[in-house]
């Protein structure tokens, strides 16, 4: 009897003391092991875990392995290496592209084709660079508009193409996983083809160099205009710095100081609670809108990046504050009224991404509190009995039934490494891509 009270309490109390932890390594791989254990025991050999349903996902007909292929550079990291085998074994025995399916090719590239190499350096083994190269190959096709900049979608065995309506993230957000691929096999058309696809984007800057929100990868005209760093144009301007940093680039940091320069004068905006981007037209500079959100929470990292440490510390205390509305992040805001405009939060990483690198820059512990805000707001609000879920409502807290893969590749990966010793991951050694895959410049001499 005593047993089964005390059971009891257990359950009751458990999720209090979680919120009541403090963000350790060894707190952050508990709950990343939480994670994964429930992927194993409802959605092994899928894509993704829906937990709430505690049912398998998959984005396509077929399963591509996304979450294990995403999560296993972190287990290496995290030294998990039990589970690093069970993935490695079902990625390498099961892991086919060769498919009957048309895929998205910015999502495939940033989650399986940089997930792959990622394995492969960390791992060594073989197999993982042959995948990514095969994958590679499919994809490639991608790129044959007559701009070279790529389409929206590729079918993997025929190269069929879809959707020439595009939008500069998913154009520019390549030259990191190709590129790679072709130092890794030698093979420079990879390379060339994707940074081929950047240059016609930025060729197609606005006179004030600014970028839209959509073009015509066959006509190259602009379909729409408005600029700012929101999803479907944020990578962009990632891929041009870490591009620099990771191959040496010139041309590529060329490129991002024009974008960078263009973008803080044309859409910065300072108000009473701080500092932010909002939307203007990318051939006036005209201001169109006040809204941000959590995929705009990527710029202080990559401010950090270019040198730029004092704006990107501005601009992290405004998404800090945008978090501190609710205890966790919505999906967007309008910063003009403070008011929120979309409520979900889907899990993402990307303020705590950038407050990994402002604690890296300046070992400013105000950066590994904010990590350890970031780490209770989501255990406490997203964790469930099988994995986390994303919000479907921040204001009422209501969850919603997904779990996506760069949820373990970044994420718990930021989360990790914002309080992990510094060699476990050292900046100097390695650039992350959009999608927190780790790639080490292995070629260089």
């Amino acid at each position: 009897m005593r047993r089964s009270i005390f059971v009891l309490l257990f359950s009751l109390l458990s999720p209090l003391l979680l919120v009541a932890q403090h963000i350790t390594p060894d707190s952050v791989k508990a709950e990343f092991l939480h994670a994964w254990n429930a992927y194993k025991q409802y959605a092994w050999g899928h894509d993704a875990l829906k937990p709430l349903s505690k049912q398998p996902h998959d984005w396509y007909a077929t399963s591509l392995y996304l979450t294990p292929v995403d999560a296993y550079d972190l287990m290496l990291l995290m030294g998990l290496k039990s589970e690093a085998a069970d993935a490695k074994k079902l990625i390498l025995e099961n892991l086919s592209f060769d498919k009957d399916i048309q895929v998205q090719t910015f999502e495939i590239t940033i989650r399986l084709l940089g997930g792959l190499e990622s394995a492969y350096q960390l791992d060594g083994d073989p197999r993982f660079l042959a995948l990514a190269e095969d994958l590679g190959k499919r994809l490639l096709p991608e790129f044959n508009s007559k701009t070279g900049m790529p389409y929206r979608f590729v079918h993997l065995q025929t190269g069929q193409l879809r959707d020439s309506l595009n939008n500069p993230a998913e154009i520019g957000t390549a030259l990191l996983e190709f590129g790679t691929l072709s130092k890794l096999t030698g093979n420079s058309v990879y390379y060339d083809k994707a940074k081929k696809a950047l240059v016609e984007l930025y060729a197609r800057r606005s006179a004030i160099g600014l970028v839209g929100s959509v073009i015509n990868v066959e006509t190259g005209e602009w379909v729409n205009t408005t600029s700012h760093i929101g999803g479907g144009i944020d990578s962009y301007y990632e891929y041009l710095v870490k591009a620099w940093l990771l191959f040496g680039d010139r041309e590529c940091k060329q490129m991002a100081d024009d974008g960078l320069r263009a973008v803080n004068r044309y859409l910065a905006d300072s108000t009473a609670d701080g500092l932010w981007y909002g939307d203007a037209d990318m051939t006036t500079g005209e201001r169109t809108g006040t809204t941000f959100g959590s995929l705009h929470a990527f710029y202080p990292a990559v401010l950090c990046l270019a040198g730029d440490t004092s704006r990107a510390k501005a601009l992290e205390a405004s998404c800090y504050h945008m978090w501190q509305m609710y205890g966790i992040e919505p999906e967007e805001i309008d910063y003009a009224t403070m008011k929120v405009t979309a409520k979900e939060y889907y899990l993402r990483p990307e303020i705590i991404e950038s407050a990994f690198y402002l604690y890296r820059k300046t070992h400013n512990t105000t950066y590994r509190d904010m990590g350890e805000t970031f780490f209770r707001g989501i255990v406490r609000y997203c964790r469930t009995e099988a994995g986390y879920a994303y919000l479907k409502d921040v204001t009422t807290k209501e969850k919603a039934d997904g779990m996506e893969s760069f949820f373990f590749a970044e994420t718990l990966k930021y989360l990790y490494l914002i309080v992990a010793p510094e060699e476990t991951l050292s900046l100097d050694a390695v650039v992350l891509t959009t999608e927190g895959h780790p790639i080490r410049p292995t070629w260089r001499k």
